[in-house]
């Protein structure tokens, strides 16, 4: 995949400003977004999103945008019984979910322009076949992030492929010190991704490094 014109939502740290990162030092056009901008970044508050700025970013045509943005908010140790309150839900969805269709939505007119790529991060916590007694609003929201990229894949088929990709378990704030892969790694095998993703790939769920994962 030659370069061209990339977004990166949620490009602040973690993975999302490694791959920023990476597509700049592979000599991809590329911005990314954080919640209040700043070094650099696009300011983009999925809770109240202005799709002003992010269209500007993506310009007449748009390569390759990824919904990388995402929170986890829940707490270690939320009793089922008087946790996870509708507050979280409601937060969590309208980041990781709606975050990201709002995000193709206000790129759309670029990305048919130039039969562009779409990545949406998800993460293999979101597949039913990941067995997992524990965060049910992230890995709710994470199985609706993936679902999301499949029927967006089939609205936009034949001129935007969607996929949806889990990065690995990274140290990153998120992920915590004790995980597989740094972000750096994951990052780079996403690039590698994108480079795949196309009318074949579309519509699939795939890992960091290219196997393709359970729904």
């Amino acid at each position: 995949m030659s370069a061209g014109r990339a977004v990166v939502t949620g490009a602040s740290r973690g993975v999302g400003a490694a791959l920023l990162k990476a597509l700049q030092g592979d000599g991809w056009e590329a911005a990314g977004t954080s919640t209040r901008g700043g070094a650099g970044l696009i300011p983009l508050d999925l809770l109240d999103p202005d799709p002003g700025p992010l269209r500007d970013a993506a310009g007449d045509r748009l390569d390759l945008l990824v919904c990388n943005a995402g929170v986890l908010l829940e707490e270690d140790g939320e009793r089922l019984e008087d946790g996870f309150h509708a507050a979280l839900w409601d937060r969590t969805f309208r980041i990781n979910v709606t975050g990201a269709f709002l995000c193709v939505q206000a790129c759309l007119p670029a990305l048919r322009a130039a039969r562009g790529r779409v990545m949406i991060i998800s993460s293999q916590l979101g597949s039913s076949e990941v067995r997992h007694a524990g965060r049910p609003i992230y890995r709710a929201s994470k199985a609706a992030a993936s679902n999301l990229a499949v029927t967006l894949s089939q609205m936009l088929a034949g001129e935007v492929a969607v996929a949806a990709y889990h990065p690995g378990w990274v140290r990153t704030d998120m992920g915590g010190t004790r995980a597989d892969i740094a972000a750096g790694e994951s990052a780079a095998g996403l690039l590698d991704r994108a480079a795949e993703l196309g009318p074949e790939t579309s519509g699939g769920f795939y890992t960091w490094d290219g196997r393709p994962h359970p729904f």
